[in-house]
């Protein structure tokens, strides 16, 4: 999608545990529910 808006040099960061701690962590894992940097130019 990123490349399809104009974006170049697309990455995509490792898989973060964003619910870490929080109250809905248990559900949240149970979903495997993860956070994804990204980052991209555009050209």
């Amino acid at each position: 999608m990123l490349e399809d808006s104009g974006f170049d040099s697309v990455a995509i960061g490792p898989a973060v545990d964003t619910f870490g701690g929080a109250i809905g962590e248990e559900k949240a894992r149970s979903f495997d529910v993860y956070g994804y940097a990204f980052m991209a130019r555009r050209g």
